[in-house]
C-alpha cells in the first residue's frame, strides 16, 4: 500500500487531486506562512466534490506554537471539520525549547479517537532524535509529514533514508514532502517509505496561483506505483 497526499486550496484542487490517482487531500485556506487553516465551509464543499480522505491543516497563525488559549478554539475547530466531513487532521506545535509539545497537542488529540497528521514542525525541533522518539507516542497519529530538514527533502534525504532503515514504525510513519522531487523516490520506497506529500510539483510551473493538474498528479502516482513495484519484483 502507498499514499500520495496533495494539497489542496479548494474544491477545484480536490477533484483535479483525485482524477489524478491522489489518495488524500491535505486542505489549506491559504499557503500563507506555509500553510493555515480553511474555514469548514471549505471542508463541506470539498467533500461534497471528492469521495478521497481530506485532512485540513489546524493551524491559525504563523510559527509553531499557540496558547492555552487558542486551544479552545482549535479544538472547536478540529469538531466542525469533522462535522464538515473531513476524515482526519492536520497538526503539530512546538513549545518554547522547540521541542514537541506533547502537552498541546495531547489535548488536541485526546486519546488519538481519530487519524491525524503531525506536519512539517517536527522539522524545525532542536533534536530530531528526540523528536522522533516523541511523536511516536502520540495517540491516533498515523503520519509525520517531514522533509528530514526544515530547508527541504534535498536537504534531509539521508536522514529520512536513515531513520526509515533504522526503524520499520518510523518508515511506516514517515510522509515525504517540502521540496519532494522525483529523483528521491525510489531512495525512498527502498527504505521503507510508502507515504508521499506534494504541493507546488502538482500545479502548472509550480505555482499556487494555478490549480492541481490532474496529469501532474497521475505522473506522481504512476512513479510511486513503478517504483513500489519494481522494489517487490526487481527482475
Amino acid at each position: 500500500m502507498s499514499l500520495l497526499e496533495v494539497i489542496a486550496l479548494h474544491a477545484a484542487d480536490a477533484e483535479r487531486a483525485e482524477a489524478g490517482g491522489a489518495d488524500r487531500v491535505e486542505l489549506l485556506g491559504t499557503m500563507d506562512d506555509d500553510g493555515l487553516s480553511p474555514e469548514p465551509r471549505v471542508v463541506d464543499k470539498v467533500r461534497r466534490a471528492t469521495s478521497i480522505q481530506i485532512r485540513p491543516m489546524v493551524r491559525l497563525r504563523a510559527g509553531f506554537s499557540t496558547d492555552g488559549g487558542e486551544v479552545t478554539r482549535l479544538r472547536g475547530l478540529i469538531s466542525s471539520y469533522f462535522d464538515a466531513g473531513a476524515d482526519g487532521v492536520v497538526l503539530g506545535f512546538l513549545n518554547g525549547a522547540n521541542r514537541i509539545d506533547r502537552e498541546v497537542v495531547g489535548e488536541l488529540v485526546g486519546d488519538g479517537s481519530f487519524p491525524w497528521t503531525f506536519h512539517r514542525a517536527i522539522d524545525h525541533c532542536l533534536d530530531l532524535d528526540r523528536a522522533w522518539r516523541d511523536v511516536v507516542t502520540l495517540p491516533g497519529i498515523t503520519q509525520v509529514l517531514t522533509a528530514g530538514s526544515a530547508r527541504g527533502v534535498e536537504q534531509g534525504l539521508d536522514d529520512l533514508v536513515s531513520r526509515a532503515k533504522a526503524d520499520p514504525t518510523i518508515a511506516r510513519l514517515i510522509m515525504a514532502g517540502g521540496g519532494l522531487a522525483p529523483e528521491h523516490v525510489p531512495w525512498l520506497i527502498r527504505a521503507g517509505v510508502r507515504a508521499f506529500h506534494i504541493g507546488s510539483p502538482a500545479r502548472p510551473g509550480r505555482s499556487f496561483k494555478a490549480y492541481v493538474d490532474a496529469e501532474l498528479v497521475a505522473s506522481w502516482r504512476d512513479l510511486i506505483d513503478d517504483e513500489i513495484a519494481h522494489v517487490r519484483h526487481p527482475d
